[in-house]
């Protein structure tokens, strides 16, 4: 895990440290809930779907 990561950073690869970043988030959201948080996370999950794969799930905030 540790030399994927690492290649990841050194390879310049946008989208997996955008994916990586989003996974990260997404832990983050589950601890607070926050609808403002969940309404930001949607728009990054939406651009990096546009953008990259693999595809992100939308989040329902309700």
């Amino acid at each position: 895990m540790f030399f994927f990561g690492l290649f990841l950073i050194t390879s310049g690869d946008s989208c997996g440290i955008r994916h990586i970043a989003i996974i990260n988030d997404l832990k983050n959201y589950e601890k607070s809930l926050d609808p403002e948080f969940c309404e930001e996370l949607i728009e990054k999950i939406d651009s990096f779907n546009m953008q990259c794969l693999p595809y992100v799930e939308i989040l329902d905030c309700g």
